[in-house]
């Protein structure tokens, strides 16, 4: 699986309210109005600077607070090609897997604003075209490829009838 597309850019401690406002997660259940929301405590125009493929690069804990599938369902929804920090919070990091959103480890240092990136998860390697510099990545299990592959869980149960792995 390749993605590619432009960075954009948070800290650490990014919370799943950071990512979708609670002000919101309680009026709709529509993804896709919940998806033009996202990032907006953090970047209130950030939905309107991304493109589809893009990337959210962030710290460390991404994720972190509710284990809501909310954060990552808006995120995917979003168009938003993946999710690289240097580290998640757990529960985060497997709705997003489940849901078909991928999350990448990896030393974000090096990844500015604005960079445009190429991520190949069979080679664990993130190439970024803006500097030319490769940066490994915290490579996914086979079975979360697969995963991530069949578009998420749920799709990946409907395709074999079971769990494939």
């Amino acid at each position: 699986m390749i993605l590619r597309g432009k960075c954009h850019k948070f800290g650490n401690d990014v919370n799943t309210d950071y990512i979708i406002s609670g002000k919101y997660k309680f009026k709709t259940l529509d993804m896709n109005e919940l998806a033009r929301h996202v990032m907006e405590d953090l970047d209130p125009d950030f939905y309107n600077k991304i493109t589809p493929g893009d990337f959210i690069v962030a710290g460390s804990n991404f994720g972190c607070g509710s284990s809501r599938e909310q954060a990552p369902l808006a995120i995917k929804y979003a168009k938003i090609g993946a999710v690289i920090a240097k580290s998640f919070a757990r529960i985060f990091y497997r709705n997003a897997i489940n849901t078909g959103l991928p999350v990448i480890e990896c030393d974000t240092d090096k990844i500015n604003a604005g960079d445009e990136l190429e991520v190949d998860l069979s080679k664990g390697i993130i190439r970024n075209l803006t500097t030319g510099e490769d940066i490994p990545i915290k490579p996914l299990p086979e079975v979360m490829i697969k995963i991530l592959n069949d578009g998420g869980l749920i799709e990946h149960f409907k395709k074999y009838g079971t769990f494939n792995f």
